[in-house]
């Protein structure tokens, strides 16, 4: 009776963050916002990806950041150095953000700017490999990080989260040379689960495959705001 009563308020408890979620999108459709929901288990290196990112993209485009952590700012506030607006949430003993969450978030860019003008949201999601992939927040793209130093068999034993994945970075790879490890078994064991996942090896100190990532995130914005531009940034076969 127990496990019965706790996974119908699991359920319950996805079913109304759904609901939520899809309402978050909606309103960022109407604003015109393309939204990437960054997930990873800590360390993997979230932030210093967006830092390189929004010190590229930025320049074209009109970005903001909702920025989840447990407590303290300190992401944050490396974020705010590259002059876009970063609403920073901190979600306490919660081990994820939830679309409430980026709700209030969205409520206060909605509140101090002019959310039309934006052309990106990244969500920077707790660091989590678990609980991050199951609450939707209404992003348009999943982008989960693997770091070289995580070893080759978490896409198996934390599957949803690489499931769910529109795109996984596989981070830190300066230090691949160090490690005992096979970039490609990754990319195997992902691709066992989602055939169809772009996977880009990455490394955000030497720059080794950020220009295909930055290109990608292009390319899922250009897909919802320009068709036409879009085609022109479809990798060719």
């Amino acid at each position: 009776m127990h496990q019965t009563f706790d996974a119908a308020l699991e359920l319950n408890l996805l079913h109304a963050n759904q609901s939520t979620a899809d309402r978050n999108r909606a309103l960022f459709d109407d604003w015109g916002i393309t939204c990437f929901n960054i997930m990873s288990s800590p360390g993997a290196g979230k932030t210093v990806l967006l830092e390189r990112t929004l010190a590229e993209l930025s320049r074209h485009s009109a970005i903001a950041v909702i920025e989840g952590d447990m407590t303290t700012e300190l992401d944050a506030d490396r974020l705010r150095r590259y002059d876009v607006p970063v609403i920073a949430i901190n979600t306490g003993r919660s081990c994820h953000l939830d679309a409430k969450m980026v709700a209030g978030g969205m409520h206060s860019l909605e509140h101090d700017y002019e959310p039309a003008d934006f052309d990106i949201v990244f969500v920077e999601n707790v660091g989590n490999l678990v609980c991050p992939a199951e609450f939707e927040v209404g992003e348009h793209a999943k982008v989960a990080l693997l770091s070289v130093t995580e070893g080759e068999d978490k896409p198996l034993k934390y599957p949803v989260m690489f499931q769910e994945a529109d795109c996984l970075l596989v981070t830190k790879m300066d230090l691949a040379p160090h490690l005992d490890i096979e970039i490609d078994r990754i990319a195997e064991n992902v691709r066992q689960m989602n055939p169809h996942v772009a996977i880009f090896p990455v490394s955000a100190k030497t720059g080794e495959g950020l220009n295909a990532w930055f290109n990608w995130v292009r390319l899922q914005v250009a897909l919802r705001q320009q068709p036409a531009k879009a085609a022109a940034l479809e990798p060719s076969c």
